[in-house]
């Protein structure tokens, strides 16, 4: 039997770190110092120390699995190979289909964005040549930006964007009262809406995050008679990846352009430097100045208003 590997070593940037510690403070892993680190993290037989270098280390039983089915698909948008180096889009698929991606799931300021793009042939070949690639692997916001004007350029009405900004968001996550029905019901109506341009698109393609019925459900009628796919690490296809930097680069404007209305920097992630800002922000205006610029459904909100943590 061949041996599990329980020790992992990536690079990761600043972004892909913020992102990260989003998603464990989500677990409820223990969170501490270590030294010439940004904080070390303790799960159920796994520790995780993220370097100031750059470097991330995973070691323990359950690293394997935490590699594959979260840091891979949720962080680095690629697999890792015996180096621990990640790849950028995998064979170019010039198949009509259109991809669909959100940005902002996991950040407790800022809005929820998803985004589809329909691809096909030259368009394909266009997005790749233009350097699309699963924008978590993008570091700088200059670069978002430029990818996003070529992407628009190339695509037209190919490409469609919804923004639920945190009033909307807190609003609709209220009444459907479950993230991965929310995303379901954002990613059936940008879908909709491209087939509401391009019928002609058979199929569309997002990353694996909710059970098969719970997608049927919210699909809408056009999107009920094609081709809908869920896959693991569904970033490596050159439609989900432009979908991915359009989402992107709609969260980090909103999130600038709050950053200034507010006077305070708003932070990506859930970490204590975002339960730092969202502590001046209810300083300064009071605690319903929450509902206007974070998921008040996160449980920052309660350690920052100091009300009970939920289960």
């Amino acid at each position: 039997m061949e041996k599990k590997q329980t020790s992992f070593v990536v690079k990761i940037n600043d972004e892909q770190r913020q992102r990260l510690e989003a998603v464990l403070q989500e677990k409820g892993w223990d969170f501490s110092d270590a030294p010439y680190a940004y904080w070390k993290v303790s799960g159920p037989k796994i520790n995780l120390v993220a370097y100031c270098s750059g470097k991330l280390t995973v070691q323990g039983g359950n690293a394997a699995e935490f590699v594959e089915f979260t840091l891979e698909p949720e962080i680095l948008g690629a697999l890792l190979d015996a180096g621990g180096n990640s790849g950028a889009l995998a064979n170019l698929d010039k198949t009509p289909h259109g991809g669909v991606d959100e940005s902002g799931k996991g950040d407790f300021f800022g809005p929820l964005v998803v985004a589809c793009v329909f691809s096909e042939g030259e368009v394909a070949e266009r997005l790749a040549a233009a350097g699309v690639c699963d924008s978590k692997m993008i570091s700088s916001d200059k670069k978002i930006y430029e990818l996003e004007k070529q992407i628009r350029g190339i695509c037209g009405d190919r490409c469609n964007v919804l923004l639920l900004r945190n009033n909307t968001y807190n609003r609709l996550y209220r009444q459907i009262g479950n993230l991965n029905r929310l995303l379901a019901w954002g990613h059936a109506r940008v879908m909709e809406n491209i087939l509401n341009v391009h019928p002609e698109c058979p199929r569309m393609l997002s990353d694996q995050f909710a059970r098969e019925d719970v997608m049927r459900r919210a699909l809408l009628e056009k999107g009920r008679q094609i081709r809908f796919e869920q896959h693991t690490k569904a970033e490596s296809d050159v439609a989900v990846a432009a979908a991915s930097i359009l989402a992107r680069a709609a969260f980090i404007r909103q999130m600038d352009a709050m950053s200034q209305e507010f006077g305070i920097k708003l932070i990506r992630g859930a970490g204590p430097q975002v339960r730092l800002a969202a502590v001046q922000l209810v300083e300064k205006y009071g605690p319903d100045v929450l509902e206007e610029c974070a998921k008040v459904h996160f449980k920052t909100y309660n350690e920052v208003l100091g009300l009970p943590l939920e289960d």
